[in-house]
């Protein structure tokens, strides 16, 4: 009898493309099922695409990766849960402050897992933070709960101020630059703990409703 395959090696261009290809599509879906009538028609059409977008890359990097990571899972749940409540209410406001929930949602279970001294990234990001020690990890759990945080707050910001369009593009090109950019200025802090470059490094998940 023989062992099992391994994982696949995973391919930075792929998992880059796994993860942010379901969220230019809710983009497209958003824009192309815009109704000037009913601000909640577009946000309606990209969940949907983005619904079917997220299950298609599940199934991609099980196929080319041999493996669908936690994280991927995770923002499965949250995308096919939320996503249908979305449909079914059909309220653009709903879709606005639902943002808030996942945000919360996030820093309650990084938070919770920084205070118990367990934290819930180094389960979901596995091995993306290649060699960071277990103080490391803990600073990260902080970092990201406290950003969520303020991304919930900020969230709550944007809706009286925004029109719709502008919401929906900041919410899809905005944010996730943004939480890009904190990845990126965790590193140095990363690096005094053993982080190892060597490897791929994905940021922790990104809410995309």
């Amino acid at each position: 009898m023989t062992d099992a395959a391994p994982p696949k090696k995973p391919h930075g261009g792929l998992t880059f493309a796994l993860d942010f290809g379901p969220l230019l599509l809710f983009f497209l879906g958003s824009r192309f099922g815009h109704s000037d009538s009913d601000p909640a028609q577009g946000p309606l059409a990209g969940t949907a695409v983005f619904m079917v977008a997220i299950l298609c890359a599940m199934g991609i990097s099980k196929w080319k990766l041999g493996r669908i990571s936690p994280m991927m899972k995770m923002s499965a749940v949250l995308v096919i849960g939320f996503g249908a409540l979305t449909l079914w209410f059909r309220d653009f406001g709903f879709i606005q402050h639902k943002a808030t929930a996942v945000y919360l949602l996030f820093a309650a279970i990084i938070l919770i897992g920084w205070l118990r001294a367990k934290p819930a990234l180094k389960y979901l990001l596995e091995a993306a933070y290649d060699g960071l020690s277990d103080e490391g990890w803990l600073k990260l759990s902080l970092s990201w709960g406290l950003f969520f945080l303020a991304l919930a707050v900020l969230n709550e910001v944007m809706i009286p101020l925004l029109t719709a369009d502008q919401y929906i593009t900041v919410k899809t090109f905005g944010l996730p630059a943004l939480t890009f950019l904190f990845a990126m200025a965790n590193i140095p802090m990363l690096l005094k703990h053993g982080l190892n470059l060597g490897d791929d490094t994905e940021v922790p998940p990104h809410s995309k409703d």
